[in-house]
């Protein structure tokens, strides 16, 4: 009855961790559409101004982005620990431990955590390289 409760609660974060990915696709889009319309816009009108909000906004998407996979990776610590009951390295566990240990692993993690996610490339793409050409557009403008 164990292995089919750590089974269901196993198969259930691995859906969750992919849910989120597809959360992040949508962040990044958002961002994107935004940055473009701001970059188009502020061309099209003279409004340099508009490239500066468009680095804000970039900016404001890449640690939204961040703090959504620091969101997903607290999920990683129950996934390792349910794989390890089952290769054997773990004999005392309990079913249903979802939120019990994605609460630790959030706050164990803390800034640093936050700050070690936002250096992933996955993560700073592309929100920190549009970040940077708008900037250097609203420094050439």
């Amino acid at each position: 009855m164990l292995d089919t409760q750590l089974q269901a609660e196993y198969f259930h974060l691995t859906n969750l961790i992919d849910a989120f990915d597809q959360k992040s696709l949508t962040i990044k889009a958002w961002s994107v559409t935004l940055a473009g319309i701001l970059a188009g816009s502020g061309a099209f009108f003279d409004r340099p101004a508009l490239l500066w909000v468009g680095v804000l906004g970039s900016l404001l998407f890449w640690l939204v982005e961040g703090h959504w996979k620091a969101f997903q990776s607290a999920h990683f610590a129950r996934i390792e620990k349910i794989e390890a009951y089952f290769r054997g390295e773990v004999d005392d566990i309990a079913p249903f431990q979802t939120a019990a240990s994605w609460d630790r692993s959030r706050k164990s993690g803390g800034l640093a955590e936050l700050l070690r996610i936002l250096h992933w490339r996955h993560v700073f793409l592309p929100h920190g390289l549009v970040a940077v050409s708008l900037l250097m557009a609203g420094l050439v403008l």
